[in-house]
This record gives C-alpha cells, structure tokens and sequence, in this order.
C-alpha cells in the first residue's frame, strides 16, 4: 500500500506518518519544505500546488492539512481542488476532521458549534471544517472524513484503543468526549488498511 500525507510534517500529520510507518506502509510526505519532510519520499508542494498526476498513484491521500486564524476560509477551496484533482481515479481521500460540525442528536437538527455555550473563537473553524464535509458529500470521489472527540488531546496517552462512532457527538460513562492525537492516528491508519467507511463521515473518542 502506497500512501501521502498533506501536512505530513504537522501534529496530527506526523503521528499518523509515524503510526503508517509502524506498520509497514510506504508514505510519501507532501510538505512546503523539504527540510520538514519527515519521511526520506516527498513532494514538495502546498495542497493547491498539487495535480492528478502527482496524486494518482496513491492508494490514499489523507489531508491532514490545518488553516487557523483568518486561514480558516481555505478549508473550502482547498477540498474543492482535492476533489478537482482526484476525480476519476482510484485514490481515496482520508481527511482530518473536526468535532465542532458533529450532531448533537440523531435527528442532526443541531451541530456542536451551533451551541450558545460554544467558544466563539473556534466557531469560524467549524463551521468551514463543516462546509469542507458538505463538499465531499456531493462530491464523486472515494472519501471518508474523521472527526475527532470534542476534546483533542495533543500530548494525550497513546491507549491502543478507541470507540468508533458515527457523526453524532458521543461520551463515555464518565461524560467525557476525548481523545489523543495519537490514538486517532491509529484510527485513521486502521481506516485506510480496512476501508470499512467510504464516503461516510465517522468520529472516534475514548
């Protein structure tokens, strides 16, 4: 299995370079800078620097790619070039996800960042993350979309474990929704080896 990571060299990204490596997946880093690239095979190019041939014979290409601040905004144009670019061939695209666009019901009347008590600072963020999604929904292209837990723990443990879900927010007995970026590594990876969610959006917490 031949894979690319965009963003390979960022938190998220990295971690799920490392857990791929683990297991024995060839990874091809797509970097800006060679000098960030944490695998020995890259491309160096941003997200919309990239065309089909660049990316066609991956089996998958995850997005691991993250706009913060006024950037926010790219999350939509960047997953339309995806799609332009990825259409008609065979690769799937695996993207990192957000919490803030998951369903607070099972009638998904209500997403995360629609409520009172959501920061206001990070709600420009979700709501393009969830533009992002719609896109992929309607799009023609193989893709899944993984949202993290409500709370994504960068130095958080790495368990080994996980719970699946769907797209509505879920928590553990405790009432927590967690989970580490580590673990959710190992999730994506499991994804891309098993295949077991196309064109669906799932989310995965402690």
């Amino acid at each position: 299995m031949k894979i690319a990571v965009i963003g390979a060299n960022g938190k998220e990204g990295s971690m799920i370079v490392k857990e791929a490596l683990n297991r024995g997946i060839e990874v091809t880093s797509i970097v800006r800078s060679a000098k960030k690239s944490p695998t020995d095979v890259f491309i160096k190019k941003d997200i919309y620097g990239l065309t089909t041939d660049d990316v066609k014979d991956f089996d998958v290409l995850v997005n691991a790619v993250g706009f913060f601040g006024d950037k926010v905004v790219e999350y939509v144009p960047s997953t339309k070039h995806l799609i332009e670019i990825l259409s008609g061939t065979k690769t799937r695209l695996l993207t990192v996800g957000g919490a803030g666009s998951l369903y607070l019901d099972k009638d998904h009347s209500q997403q995360l960042y629609q409520q009172a008590d959501f920061p206001d600072a990070v709600k420009p963020l979700s709501e393009q993350m969830g533009k992002a999604l719609d896109l992929l929904r309607t799009s023609d292209i193989n893709w899944t979309y993984i949202s993290p837990a409500a709370n994504f723990v960068f130095d958080g443990k790495k368990t080994g474990k996980y719970v699946l879900a769907g797209e509505e927010l879920t928590f553990d007995d405790q009432g927590n929704s967690e989970i580490s970026y580590a673990d959710y590594a190992i999730a994506m990876v499991d994804e891309i080896q098993n295949n077991k969610f196309k064109n669906k959006r799932i989310s995965v917490r402690w």
